[in-house]
């Protein structure tokens, strides 16, 4: 794994003193005072321990190949103005603001250093608090392009998603016109993240549906210990390596191949399908662990595949159940189909039944959605023996853009730029 820098960071408030420069250039760590990463490196364990800042500018986005952290806030907004200006001007203010949150900086002149008679530029939560490798990910969903002018650049690959057997989708926690993803290794990072940016725009998005999240449930760092969902079993065994920049160019990345005269500016961007899955956790802890086993096709204690001893074990397809997880869902079942997974486990209180509602927020990556997730889960949905035990509640689907190349890059200029 790469080491980037080990030296501990100083508070946000330390931070302050720093003005535009710091991260912006991607050379703060060059100065031993913060511990930075780029989007697509590993971080070791001290680094991250340091509480280090992953690099915000790049080809492509952060939060997607980084290293998963431990918290997620994710947000779902709704678009409420039709002036186009107005609305670039929030990407604007936006990309400042997610520019100097992830370099561990307050928001503007921040919590107490502005105007007494003025609200304060920053909510002021994070004061004191380490960046905690904060990535946030900005993505654009189908319902964005009725507006704006941008019909003709909606791009071919961002498709409603179908009806699945057995969904049970709550329009309350369905779509969105935009994303943001918040991931951190620090819950309350990631919380004043996704306030900021809905403060700052207030009367121009609103929150539509949000999600918290904790203990990653899939990784790209596979030289790690590989987490474990809320069923007990390790998850994304197989999932895509940040350093592997092979598949993540066939997996992950748009690449001019795949872009049309309409949709080149997505370009070095990906698509994100975000799911959430209500696990039926009493039910499953009434289950044998025999059946549970059986279910997977994996072993609970190693994550071995069915007949194999180790976790990492070349599965034997075979040798599972034909409606095994594993086995379905396994790309050499599937023509190769390969996605990015950066699920996280979540617990939102009862059901008002006694018992939990809990379960998994499924976010997936992939170069095409029509070519990925949407024939996986067609699939899945249709003879899973997981099936069983889940449900999915909650769905939607965003472009997600190419990264912010440089200080005077924003989010989205691509695809409102014509020039771009």
């Amino acid at each position: 794994m790469t080491v980037t820098d080990t030296h501990s960071a100083p508070s946000r408030r330390a931070l302050i003193g720093w003005g535009g420069a710091g991260l912006a250039l991607g050379a703060a760590a060059a100065g031993g005072a913060m511990a930075v990463t780029r989007a697509g490196d590993d971080m070791d364990p001290a680094a991250a321990e340091a509480g280090g800042a992953v690099q915000f500018h790049g080809a492509h986005q952060a939060g997607i190949a980084t290293p998963v952290q431990d918290r997620l806030h994710f947000a779902a907004f709704d678009v409420k103005t039709d002036d186009r200006e107005e609305f670039v001007r929030l990407l604007k203010d936006w990309t400042a603001a997610a520019r100097r949150m992830t370099a561990g900086k307050p928001v503007g002149e921040g919590a107490f250093d502005g105007l007494a008679e003025a609200p304060p530029a920053d909510t002021g939560e994070a004061m004191g608090l380490k960046p905690s490798r904060l990535t946030l990910t900005i993505g654009f969903g189908p319902s964005l392009f009725g507006g704006f002018g941008l019909a003709d650049r909606r791009p071919e690959a961002l498709v409603e998603l179908p009806a699945f057997p057995g969904d049970n989708l709550d329009k309350a926690r369905t779509g969105g016109d935009l994303c943001v993803q918040a991931c951190a290794d620090d819950p309350q990072v990631a919380v004043h993240a996704i306030r900021n940016l809905a403060r700052i725009g207030f009367g121009k998005v609103a929150v539509r549906w949000s999600q918290l999240g904790f203990g990653k449930t899939s990784s790209t760092t596979p030289d790690a210990q590989t987490p474990r969902n809320l069923f007990g079993f390790k998850d994304g065994t197989r999932n895509i390596a940040g350093s592997e920049a092979d598949r993540l160019t066939q997996h992950v990345w748009v690449g001019e191949r795949d872009a049309s005269a309409k949709d080149a500016w997505m370009t070095g961007g990906s698509y994100l399908v975000a799911r959430r899955i209500r696990m039926n956790i009493e039910t499953w802890d009434r289950t044998s662990l025999q059946e549970q086993e059986d279910v997977f096709g994996r072993d609970k204690r190693e994550g071995a595949p069915a007949g194999r001893a180790e976790e990492h074990d070349e599965p034997f397809l075979k040798a599972m159940k034909p409606t095994a997880h594993v086995r379905l869902a396994h790309p050499d079942a599937n023509g190769g189909i390969t996605i990015l997974r950066r699920g996280y486990s979540f617990t939102d209180g009862t059901d008002g039944l006694g018992r939990l509602d809990a379960g998994l927020f499924f976010l997936a990556y992939q170069r095409d959605v029509r070519q990925g997730f949407v024939p996986l889960q067609r699939k899945l949905s249709a003879h899973d023996a997981l099936n069983e035990y889940i449900q999915h509640v909650g769905s939607a689907v965003f472009a997600i853009p190419p990264g912010v190349r440089d200080a005077d890059d924003w989010w989205g200029r691509t695809l409102f730029s014509e020039e771009a």
